[in-house]
């Protein structure tokens, strides 16, 4: 197999200070990217700040003969996250790879987390990865490529105190979906990992657990993360809108999906509805559309109305009425 490399590519790795986001800005330099290590050195809630760690991190791969210089702005911000993209501009000229890894998390039950707290792990996560997006956006569109990785989480399948974590990274899917499809035009593929690893954030959630802390750094070491990541942030990555699930040597995929449903003779009511609530609940037959009008065009022709060819749909902000 040819060897997945990338050479004279330019890679901006956020969080890139520890844990996975470390392990993903070393794999890449070693196989030949220039890497901006990007890491505001915060507690695993987002409390606090050092340079430390992304300096430490660039100082290693320095070391390995590789090509990496620190960052420290905070992506959580706008002004931020163009201070980021200006600095891997000015020292390389180009920007080839994006890997939106950056996060917190403040594990609590819905009626004990505070504002502030909510407000915290939103910026991070959603405008950490919106913010990065918009950076990165003219460039990669005017160089006609581009290859972005989110970072998206097990938690989109809800548990007790994941709420406002769970929603930070409901936010990224959607990121993920909605800029693939506006990347296709201009050569941008946008994808997302969802890992399970021994993070410092993962070991922390079960620190009181000695047989789950125990799985974890058994079988879910960072470094099985790093390796789906290269794929997708390669020139060769296969797909664009898509989930990846790294949980140690398994890999597979996650996607929002669309059952068959039913289609009723006449109008709804409830009392139809909820009696045929098992069959529209059914998955054994179902799609993953890649758009919009992909999904609306499957709804009409099922409708009896028209093909199931995704539809060209103009949805963009209509002006201002006078």
């Amino acid at each position: 197999m040819d060897e997945i490399r990338f050479d004279d590519r330019v890679a901006v790795v956020t969080g890139a200070g520890r844990g996975l986001g470390r392990e993903y800005a070393a794999l890449l330099a070693t196989r030949g990217a220039k890497v901006v290590v990007n890491d505001v050195g915060t507690g695993t809630d987002g409390r606090g700040t050092s340079p430390s760690p992304a300096h430490a991190v660039a100082e290693e791969i320095r070391a390995a003969g590789g090509h990496a210089v620190a960052d420290v702005h905070d992506v959580g911000t706008t002004d931020g996250a163009a201070g980021l993209v200006a600095a891997a501009m000015r020292r390389w000229g180009r920007l080839d790879v994006l890997l939106n890894n950056a996060g917190i998390a403040v594990l609590r039950p819905l009626s004990e987390l505070t504002d502030e707290e909510c407000r915290r792990v939103l910026a991070t996560h959603v405008g950490g990865t919106l913010n990065m997006l918009r950076a990165v956006w003219p460039h990669m569109a005017a160089a006609g490529y581009g290859r972005i990785v989110n970072t998206c989480s097990d938690a989109l399948f809800g548990d007790s105190g994941l709420s406002v974590y769970a929603a930070g990274k409901g936010a990224v899917l959607g990121l993920t979906t909605a800029s693939a499809a506006e990347g296709a035009a201009v050569g941008i593929k946008v994808n997302a990992v969802v890992p399970v690893a021994a993070t410092r954030m993962s070991l922390e959630a079960v620190r009181d657990d000695e047989q789950m802390t125990a799985l974890l750094t058994g079988l879910f070491p960072v470094r099985h993360v790093a390796s789906v990541v290269a794929v997708l942030a390669h020139e060769t990555a296969p797909c664009s809108g898509e989930l990846l699930h790294a949980a140690g040597r398994r890999v597979g995929r996650i996607f929002l999906g669309a059952t068959d449903g039913v289609v009723l003779e006449a109008d709804p009511t409830p009392e139809t509805v909820r009696a045929l609530v098992p069959r529209i609940r059914a998955t054994e037959a179902f799609r993953t559309p890649s758009s919009v009008g992909e999904s609306m065009a499957y709804s009409l022709a099922r409708l009896g109305v028209g093909s199931s060819e995704p539809l060209a749909l103009d949805l963009k902000t209509p002006a201002a009425l006078d």
